[in-house]
């Protein structure tokens, strides 16, 4: 039999062992509400939001196995549409990268816009994350659709957007990318809804 205070530590132990239990599952609960969160104002469904990442792992392993480290190539898939953004060295590799895509499940369309030269740098890159960031928030700001129909990304100063939009939110959104500081190119990889 314990004591009051004997079960009064146990209590204790045990309540210390179910906090640490929970707060490691914080991330988890926090990662899958925000993901959820995405989902809803998102025009594509559950189903087709939790493929387009898959394809993204699926494709970004695929090419580091078979083509190596060498390689930066970017995925992005968006209602399995993929776009591929990044650096090879030859024309065969992007051929490859590009085979080797089309061979994940579920692919309905590729847009490879790899490009024949050096691997970017740590500051082209940091540079790019800033411009898709800025262009993310004049389209909050702006206001001219939802601002989720719209996936950018940017690769070497050049913008690509993506989505399922209607042919006017796509205007605004090339509107938008183009007036944006540091933005060379905007490229359309819309699917359209009318």
């Amino acid at each position: 039999m314990f004591s009051i205070n004997q079960l009064s530590a146990a209590q204790l132990i045990f309540s210390v062992a179910l906090c640490a239990q929970l707060a490691a599952c914080a991330p988890v609960v926090v990662v899958g509400a925000a993901a959820g969160g995405a989902m809803v104002v998102d025009r594509r469904t559950s189903g087709i939001f939790i493929e387009d990442q898959g394809i993204e792992l699926k494709a970004e392993k695929a090419i580091i196995e078979q083509i190596g480290e060498n390689t930066h190539a970017n995925i992005t898939s968006y209602n399995l549409n993929v776009l591929i953004t990044g650096e090879v060295t030859d024309e065969a590799t992007k051929g490859k990268a590009e085979a080797i895509v089309k061979n994940i499940e579920h692919v309905k369309s590729i847009t490879n816009e790899l490009v024949i030269a050096d691997k970017s740098s740590f500051g082209t890159r940091s540079n790019d994350t800033y411009i898709t960031s800025k262009v993310k928030t004049n389209m909050v700001t702006e206001n001219r659709f939802q601002a989720n129909y719209v996936k950018v990304v940017t690769e070497s100063s050049v913008v690509y957007l993506m989505g399922l939009v209607t042919h006017k939110e796509a205007d605004d959104a090339v509107d938008i990318a183009r007036n944006v500081d540091g933005v060379e190119k905007v490229v359309k990889v819309f699917e359209y809804l009318d």
